[in-house]
């Protein structure tokens, strides 16, 4: 099979983040993202809410996502799960690859507090700017 190289393919960061804050919120354990700055609450262009992403001076993507987690359960379990979920996610959906996935959890919340709706993630129109 011969591939024709039509024109190119750019891929906003700003997609990146969204992929990654949604696999980072599907997986079982993870509450809710938090954004590392107060700051990040009110700029528009945080579209991440707790998912930043690096490029390094090679290229590569270095993520960095602040996470609250469930009560009760295994935090470094969860975490590695987050990583696999990222890396798989963003390279399945964008054919990038992140290089490292760093996870800060900021907080354990407790069991009656209601998990925020996954349409909540992200209100923001990215595509619109």
């Amino acid at each position: 099979m011969t591939t024709e190289h039509i024109g190119e393919i750019v891929i906003s960061p700003r997609v990146l983040e969204v992929i990654t804050g949604i696999a980072t919120t599907q997986v079982e354990g993870v509450h809710s993202l938090h954004n590392k700055k107060v700051a990040d609450s009110f700029n528009k262009a945080s579209f991440g809410k707790g998912v930043y992403l690096q490029t390094e001076e090679d290229g590569t993507v270095v993520a960095d996502i602040y996470v609250y987690l469930q009560y009760g359960v295994k935090v470094p379990a969860v975490s590695i799960a987050i990583q696999k979920a990222v890396k798989s996610a963003v390279y399945d959906m964008a054919e990038v690859v992140i290089s490292a996935v760093n996870i800060h959890v900021e907080g354990i919340v407790p069991e009656k507090t209601p998990k925020p709706d996954l349409k909540s993630l992200f209100v923001e129109d990215f595509l619109n700017d």
